[in-house]
């Protein structure tokens, strides 16, 4: 299973653009304290819309208190990863932990340093320091559900959406 993990996220829309790539991805979402918002925002609802509902997540008040209830292996993302995220080989019969740091200083150092053989990074330019983070979490995930077979997704429009014929009405 595929676990996206905001280390102490700080802007509200972010957080619910993650929110709502989760439900689409079939991905428990897990969010470390503090938190530079609240759950009740109306700028974390207005970005995750009517999905929350079905959001799988999890509120920790440390990491230590996260890393004791979940056992798998942690791939932590970072600009000073030395590797690119691609190199990452999956397993889909394991659960994998995705761990981005929050928007302004991303995840504390001496973690990282003490983690830096599963530490990776998104190639960019040297014009940026880091991506967005909503879009650097789809990046990431994406790639493990390329590898593992998008298991649980949709390849088309489902029929309890508009369907995949949906455009053949406009013919």
């Amino acid at each position: 299973m595929i676990n996206i993990v905001l280390y102490e996220p700080l802007i509200p829309q972010n957080t619910g653009n993650i929110m709502r790539t989760c439900v689409g991805i079939n991905a428990k979402l897990h969010l470390i304290e503090p938190l530079g918002f609240s759950l009740d925002e109306k700028h974390l609802k207005r970005s995750a819309l009517d999905y929350i509902n079905h959001l799988n997540y999890e509120v920790y008040p440390n990491f230590e208190a996260f890393q004791t209830k979940n056992k798998g292996t942690y791939y932590f993302l970072s600009r000073y990863g030395k590797k690119p995220y691609h190199e990452i080989i999956f397993n889909k019969d394991e659960d994998v932990y995705l761990i981005f740091g929050k928007e302004t200083t991303g995840i504390d150092r001496p973690l990282l340093a003490k983690h830096m053989d599963h530490t990776f990074r998104i190639p960019t330019t040297d014009k940026i320091r880091s991506l967005n983070l909503s879009n650097a979490v789809s990046i990431v995930a994406y790639e493990y559900l390329r590898q593992t077979g998008f298991e649980g997704l949709s390849s088309r429009e489902p029929d309890t959406l508009k369907g995949e014929d949906y455009l053949d009405t406009f013919l």
